[in-house]
């Protein structure tokens, strides 16, 4: 059937993955891409590929990607016939959509109408109730006192859920496991939905345990045809934010699937929506569903939904907002999809933000593999924003053989620069709750401290192997170390004479020698001995007897860190003999004694230290935000506050002291 003729030309309201996700289908259907770049982002990946690039100015996004005025601007100087808003950001404000109306630009969205209705959940949860969805027990009353919200609590019981009602994502949500919790729980939810909403209303809902999360995503077109594919599960969250996602879902049945799509539908139809949206649920234990909220846009995890079905949802969006008309009716799943996040965040150190110079990036090439990315080499990583970097998706036949797969995508995804959680995306994907499938929304807290840990099977010694071939590369500072050997990598390379290197931390000496033969190092440390290749951009493979290791390698103040499967290791190297040698600055792990210090850039949203309290150990002293994520800032020791650095609204810098501590 013929497709009705597409504008033009669009705006892409956006950044990262997504916005070089709708550049690419737009360069498939002949439309011309635009791109919008704050400051922080004029290098970005995303302004690159787009046929087009206007700056908006900013960095936070409250100075760019939220500024409709500066968006719609943008728009018009393009002459941008429609805007895709991608997910976050602008893509669920009803504003937006009017505002781009009023400009005469088309929104590839739903109708603002229909976005409010569904976009507040309140509201949703009635409709849904209304349309005969069960929904589950809670308080979405209209009194937000804390006293109100206490009492109705209490009338719940717990453990119970207080989320925002202006959102999603797992912001302003909070789990109260008791009465003496909920109190600061209800402070900190109300606060984050302020911030992320703009509206700090929250609603209540009674916690179901060991549920699935499973989603249903729609299609509907200004003709009233609503179509609805296989479900999605996505029940492994951490903080409420979703790390892995697949269709369809191990518990979900025909008869269930069935059941879910009509119900998504009817919500589609009484609001009378447009566009694409996801309809969200708890499916429990017995196998009952229950409502949980509508997401009026395009959802991080629609790949695997396009894998399973052979759909290009960016497309059908596209061609939906110019008028064209969708077959009406469910789509069944052909094989099985997986997708992970890739995040910036140094899992082992309690999922810290990384930010930096990304100075390698190789994602896997393989057949039934995608790899949606928001950066490359070089690509300089914003404590701004969201941590998510990239999306890895594989599809197989199978749920057991697509687990394979993405496993094995996992070992050769190679970042180098700042830390990832690939490292621990590689040991969830093998556990055996996993691979059999046992994935409800406790997954990870019955597997946290296992998963978080790096990984025993590469013994420090290979690492220090596989770092011989970055030694070349070492400075402090701005000035080379003169005392590398391979400061003059070219003379002796072509010596048959091994060097040596010494690595104080860990305490350990490698021989290395050039090959010309074989064009790589052969290093040795003791009884272990392995072949160093130079991948290219900081990539490399070491090739031991327990076969082939693709890893990072790049370096820092102190030496060279390594990623092996994903997990940061950092060797240090000797001083130079003068302090003449070495101007650059050097930093530790943490602060001289009784400073407590920033562990990464962000804003401080709540001090709660005050000069001269007495604090216990790990008593939390102030709260910031990196990464659209709330940190607590806790006390190392028993100690009296001394001194109070910081106030709330404040931006602080990785390092920077916050608090001053006397110890006990």
């Amino acid at each position: 059937m013929a497709r009705i003729k597409l504008f033009s030309s669009l705006l892409i309201a956006n950044r990262g993955e997504i916005a070089v996700r709708i550049a690419r289908t737009c360069r498939d259907l002949g439309v011309r891409s635009i791109a919008i770049y704050s400051d922080a982002d004029k290098d970005a990946l995303h302004a690159q590929v787009c046929d087009e690039a206007i700056a908006i100015g900013g960095v936070a996004p409250r100075d760019s990607y939220l500024r409709i005025d500066l968006v719609i601007e943008a728009a018009l100087r393009s002459r941008a016939e429609a805007i895709h808003p991608g997910y976050g950001f602008l893509s669920e404000n009803p504003e937006f959509a009017r505002a781009c109306a009023r400009a005469g630009v088309t929104f590839v969205g739903p109708p603002p109408d229909a976005m409010q209705a569904v976009g507040d959940k309140i509201a949703a949860k009635r409709i849904a109730q209304e349309a005969g969805i069960p929904i589950i027990a809670g308080y979405d009353g209209p009194a937000q006192s804390a006293e109100a919200l206490a009492q109705a609590a209490r009338s719940i019981g717990f453990p119970l859920l207080v989320k925002a009602a202006a959102g999603g994502g797992g912001r302003g949500m909070r789990l109260v496991q008791k009465l003496d919790e909920f109190a600061a729980a209800l402070e900190g939810a109300k606060r984050e939905a302020q911030a992320a909403f703009g509206d700090p209303s929250v609603f209540l809902e009674r916690y179901i345990a060991h549920p699935r999360h499973v989603e249903i995503q729609v299609l509907a077109d200004d003709a009233g045809n609503v179509m609805t594919f296989p479900e999605r599960e996505c029940s492994i969250q951490r903080r409420y934010q979703k790390i892995v996602e697949e269709s369809p879902s191990s518990a979900v049945g025909a008869e269930l699937r069935g059941r879910l799509q009509e119900a998504a539908a009817s919500i589609v139809r009484a609001v009378g929506y447009r566009n694409a949206g996801t309809v969200e649920f708890l499916v429990d234990e017995g196998g009952d569903y229950h409502f949980l909220e509508m997401n009026a846009r395009l959802q991080v995890e629609h790949p695997v939904t396009e894998l399973v079905t052979g759909c290009d949802l960016v497309a059908e969006q596209l061609f939906i907002a110019a008028g064209d008309e969708i077959e009406a009716g469910p789509r069944d799943p052909h094989g099985s999809a997986i997708e992970v996040r890739i995040y910036a965040e140094d899992t082992v150190a309690g999922f810290l933000p990384s930010t930096g110079t990304i100075t390698t990036f190789n994602p896997p090439v393989l057949p039934g593999v995608r790899n949606d990315v928001a950066v490359r080499a070089g690509s300089q990583v914003s404590a701004a924003y969201d941590p998510m970097i990239a999306k890895l998706i594989a599809r197989e036949e199978s749920r057991p053989r697509c687990v394979e797969l993405l496993a094995r995508a996992l070992d050769d995804y190679v970042v180098g620069g700042i830390a990832t959680n690939v490292g621990f995306l590689r040991r969830l994907v093998s556990e055996p709750d996993f691979v059999a499938a046992r994935t409800q929304t406790d997954f990870l807290e019955r597997h946290l401290a296992e998963l978080v840990r790096a990984d025993p099977q590469v013994p420090v010694t290979l690492v220090a192997l596989g770092a011989t071939g970055a030694l070349e590369k070492v400075h402090l500072g701005t000035r080379t170390r003169q005392t590398d050997p391979w400061q003059a990598a070219g003379p002796w390379r072509h010596s048959a004479t091994p060097r040596s290197v010494r690595f104080t931390e860990p305490e350990l000496t490698v021989e290395a020698r050039w090959s010309f033969a074989r064009g790589a190092w052969r290093a040795s440390a003791g009884q272990a001995s392995a072949e160093v290749r130079a991948l290219g951009d900081g990539a490399y493979e070491l090739v031991g007897p327990s076969g082939t290791v693709k890893f990072a390698a790049w370096p820092t103040q102190s030496g060279i860190a390594t990623s092996f499967h994903g997990d940061v290791t950092s060797l240090g190297l000797p001083e130079p003999p003068t302090a003449e040698e070495h101007a650059g600055p050097r930093h530790g792990a943490g602060g001289a004694a009784g400073l407590v210090q920033a562990p990464m850039s962000g804003t401080i949203v709540k001090v709660v230290a005050r000069p001269h309290d007495r604090v216990e150990r790990f008593a939390v002293l102030a709260v910031m935000e990196a990464m659209k994520m709330e940190h607590s800032i806790v006390a190392p020791y028993e100690g009296t506050v001394s001194r109070v650095m910081i106030q709330a609204g404040q931006t602080v810098s990785a390092g920077e002291t916050l608090v001053v501590l006397a110890e006990d």
